[in-house]
């Protein structure tokens, strides 16, 4: 296993992204290879509805009062 890993090295995550909650996801993935593969579906689930919940909201921060009264 170890040789398909050097084949395809992780990519580090050097510099975050901005946005707090997008960063706590990304680093929450950071660890799944020190956890048991059941529960991975778990860590993916949190992690998509957290992205989800980031997404749906970000439209409410450029269309908010400030937005309208450009």
């Amino acid at each position: 296993m170890s040789e398909r890993q050097d084949e395809h090295p992780a990519p580090e995550f050097l510099e975050g992204t901005g946005h707090e909650t997008v960063d706590a996801v990304v680093a929450s993935m950071a660890g799944l290879d020190d956890r048991p593969v059941d529960e991975h579906l778990a860590v993916f689930e949190h992690a998509h509805d957290a992205l989800r919940r980031t997404l749906a909201g970000a439209g409410s921060e450029i269309d908010g009062p400030a937005a309208v009264r450009s």
